[in-house]
C-alpha cells in the first residue's frame, strides 16, 4: 500500500490548479491532478447543474484515480468535497437504461445517507440515473418502491441495506461501484459484522471500490484490505499528517467537569481500546470508578496495586478483554496494548517528555492514533508550549454535548438491536411478538411518563451489555498486534486464497 501525503491550510476553499499548497507523495503510477475543464463533458454538465465552478482540492487530486478505476482510500474531513468526489466518477460508469442497482454507497447514519442522496439527485438530474436512500428507523414501503422503480445508486446504512438483501428487495448482481463513506464512523458504530455480511451478496467479479475516512486506524485499514484490491492512499488534512501518524487534540473543560467530559468523549469516539493517563494514584482510582460505574470495561494500574492484582489486569490486556486502562506514567511503562487507538490525558503531564511518552503509546507499527487532552485555561497554555517545543500540530476538539452523545449512542444501539433481530430464529421472533402491543403502549406515553422511562431502562440494559461485547471479531483484533508488517504481508496470502477459490475482487464465498 503506497501512501500519498497531502497537507493544506485552505479549509474549504478551492485554489486554482497548480496553486494547491499541498505536499504530495503520490501512489505508484501517479496520475496528474485535474481541473474542471479537463473532465468529461457529462461530468462538467453535472457540476454546472449544482453550480460548481471549480473543483475542491480533494476532487482535483482524487478524481483521476477514481475515473481510471483504481481502488483508492482517501483521508478527508467533512466539508472537503468528498461526496462529489465519489459521485461524479459514477456518471460515465452507470447505465441509465439498466433499471437496477449499479452503485452502492454505505454511510454510517440516516442523516448522511439523506444528504448524499440529495446531492446525487441534483448531480444526476435529467440523466435518467435515479438514487435511493435506505436507512433504519422508518418503514420499508417507500424504500421498496424506490428500489422497484429501478434506482441505480443506492445510498444506505449497512444494517438497512442488509435487511433489504435478506428480504430480496435489493439485488447487487449488477453492481459496478462500491463506496464506504466515513468508514471510521461506521466501524465505531459497530457496523463491521453487517458490512461483512453484505460482502456475501457482492458480485464475484472485480468492482470498483473506494473508501473515505477522516482517520485510518488499524481496523479501518483492515476493512480496506478485505473489500479492495491494491488500493492507493490519498491523505488530505490541515497540516502535514501522514495516515500513520498521531492526531493531537484537546478539549477545553473545567476541572469539575472532566469526569463527565471523558465519558462523553468515550461515547462519541468509541475507541477500540484506550489508555487514560492521570498524574496521581487518587485520580486513577476515581476515574476507574467513574468508568466502571458507567458500565465500561475499565480497570486501573497504579503503583500501590498488589503484584497479583497487576498481573490480573495485565492478563486481561493480553487477552483483549479490557477496553480501557487507567494508569499513571510509572504504572504504564513497559505495557504494550495491541490496537490502542486512543490515548486520553485526563490531566496534562508535569513535564514535556512525559507527553511524548504518553502520546507514543498509540500510533505504533504504522497505525494511526489519536491523543486527546482534557485541559482548563492554564493547562491549555502549557499544552500549547509542549506542542510548540515538539512542533506538534495541535487541534481543538469541540466537547460533545448531551445531544451529540444521544445521537451517536442511539445510532450505535439501533445498529446493535437491528443486528440482533436479524439473527433471531422464527420461534424467537414469535416470543418477541408477544410484547409488541406493550411496546406500542409504552411508546405512546409522553416523554415524562413512566412508560418511556421503562423503555429507556431496557435500552440502557442493552447498551450496558454491548459495552462488554467486542465491536470487531477476534480475527480482526488479533491482526493489529502484528502491526503494519502483518497488514502488508497478508495481502499476497489473500490474493492467493481468492485465486484458489476462483473469487472476484470483492466477492467472498457464500
Amino acid at each position: 500500500m503506497t501512501a500519498a501525503i497531502i497537507s493544506s491550510d485552505t479549509g474549504g476553499a478551492s485554489p486554482p490548479l497548480g496553486e494547491i499548497p499541498f505536499q504530495v507523495r503520490e501512489p505508484e503510477n501517479p496520475l496528474p491532478q485535474v481541473a474542471l475543464p479537463d473532465l468529461p463533458e457529462a461530468i462538467r454538465m453535472a457540476c454546472v447543474r449544482v453550480g460548481w465552478h471549480s473543483l475542491m482540492p480533494v476532487q482535483s487530486l482524487a478524481l483521476p484515480y477514481l475515473l481510471a478505476g483504481r481502488d483508492i482510500m482517501v483521508q478527508s474531513r467533512t466539508g472537503s468535497g468528498k461526496t462529489g468526489c465519489y459521485l461524479l466518477p459514477m456518471l460515465p460508469r452507470l447505465d441509465p437504461e439498466l433499471k437496477a442497482p449499479q452503485a452502492l454507497v454505505l454511510a454510517p447514519t440516516r442523516e448522511l445517507a439523506l444528504q448524499v442522496e440529495r446531492e446525487a439527485s441534483s448531480l444526476f438530474a435529467d440523466t435518467g440515473i435515479l438514487s435511493a436512500a435506505i436507512y433504519g428507523g422508518v418503514g420499508y414501503k417507500k424504500q421498496v418502491e424506490a428500489l422497484r422503480a429501478g434506482a441505480q445508486i443506492i445510498i444506505g446504512t449497512p444494517g438497512r441495506v442488509l435487511d433489504h438483501l435478506l428480504r430480496r428487495t435489493l439485488d447487487l448482481k449488477g453492481l459496478r461501484s462500491l463506496v464506504f463513506d466515513e468508514a471510521d464512523r461506521m466501524l465505531s458504530i459497530g457496523f463491521y459484522p453487517d458490512m461483512k455480511e453484505i460482502q456475501r451478496y457482492l458480485p464475484r467479479r472485480p468492482i470498483h471500490a473506494s473508501l473515505f475516512s477522516a482517520t485510518y486506524p488499524p481496523h479501518v485499514l483492515k476493512l480496506a484490505e478485505e473489500f479492495m484490491a491494491e488500493p492507493c492512499m490519498l491523505s488530505l488534512s490541515q497540516k502535514e499528517v501522514h495516515v500513520a501518524e498521531v492526531q493531537h487534540q484537546f478539549c477545553r473543560v473545567s476541572p469539575m467537569d472532566k469526569d463527565r467530559a471523558l465519558v462523553r468523549l468515550l461515547e462519541t469516539e468509541n475507541p477500540v481500546s484506550a489508555i487514560i493517563f492521570c498524574n496521581t494514584r487518587a485520580n486513577v482510582h476515581y476515574v476507574t470508578g467513574v468508568l466502571q460505574g458507567f458500565g465500561y470495561s475499565a480497570d486501573e494500574l497504579s503503583a500501590d496495586l498488589s503484584q497479583k492484582k497487576r498481573e490480573a489486569v495485565l492478563e486481561k490486556i493480553r487477552q483483549g478483554r479490557l477496553q480501557y486502562l487507567v494508569a499513571t506514567d510509572v504504572a504504564a511503562r513497559g505495557i504494550d496494548i495491541p490496537a490502542l487507538s486512543h490515548v486520553f490525558l485526563y490531566e496534562p503531564p508535569e513535564d514535556h517528555e512525559s507527553y511524548i511518552h504518553r502520546a507514543g503509546r498509540t500510533g505504533r507499527a504504522g497505525a494511526a492514533g489519536t491523543v486527546i487532552s482534557l485541559v482548563d485555561v492554564m493547562q491549555q497554555m502549557e499544552l500549547e508550549r509542549i506542542a510548540r517545543h515538539y512542533r506538534i500540530a495541535l487541534m481543538e476538539l469541540p466537547l460533545p454535548n448531551d445531544e451529540d452523545v444521544a445521537r451517536v449512542s442511539g445510532s450505535r444501539l439501533t445498529a446493535i438491536l437491528e443486528a440482533r433481530y436479524r439473527r433471531l430464529t422464527g420461534l424467537e421472533r414469535m416470543r418477541v411478538a408477544r410484547y409488541a402491543s406493550l411496546a406500542r403502549d409504552l411508546a405512546r406515553q409522553g416523554e415524562e411518563e413512566e412508560g418511556v422511562q421503562l423503555l429507556a431502562m431496557l435500552l440502557d440494559a442493552c447498551h450496558q451489555q454491548s459495552l462488554h461485547e467486542r465491536a470487531l471479531p477476534d480475527s480482526v483484533i488479533g491482526s493489529f498486534a502484528g502491526g503494519q508488517a502483518e497488514v502488508k504481508g497478508s495481502k499476497k496470502r489473500r490474493r492467493r486464497s481468492r485465486r484458489a477459490r476462483g473469487e472476484g475482487q470483492t466477492g467472498v464465498e457464500a
